[in-house]
């Protein structure tokens, strides 16, 4: 039984599960209002319809859908990372400076890795290498 009347009552079962997709909706919602993650998300679709527009094998097709869902997972992980370090820290410090240049760093890193991927399919796919 809850005692503290400012905090939510557990959801067990079924009605757990209907929580937790209203939950990751409304992550999505937060995250749509992110310029960066719209720019991700349309580079990430161009890049899959190139792969099918050049010929790509399925599985690569595949492989770069796979790879854009992690950068954007990896996107809504820097953004909770930004969300908390300003909640935490509103004045500027350099542990959350250290912070919010680490989440970014690692979309940076998905980013790039995307783009050797894409590079490497496309330059096989139209037999240049």
């Amino acid at each position: 039984m809850n005692n503290d009347p400012q905090k939510p009552e557990k959801i067990h079962g079924i009605a757990h599960l209907f929580a937790a997709a209203r939950y990751s909706m409304g992550g999505a919602r937060r995250l749509w209002g992110e310029t960066a993650f719209r720019h991700q998300l349309l580079a990430g679709l161009c890049l899959v319809a190139i792969l099918i527009w050049i010929g790509a094998e399925l599985m690569h097709v595949v492989m770069s859908i796979v790879l854009v869902g992690l950068t954007i997972a990896i996107e809504a992980i820097n953004t909770a990372i930004e969300e908390i370090v300003d909640l935490v820290s509103p004045e500027w410090s350099l542990p959350a400076k250290h912070a919010k240049d680490l989440g970014s760093f690692a979309v940076f890193a998905m980013l790039c890795l995307n783009g050797v991927f894409a590079v490497f399919v496309t330059l096989t796919t139209l037999n240049w290498i």
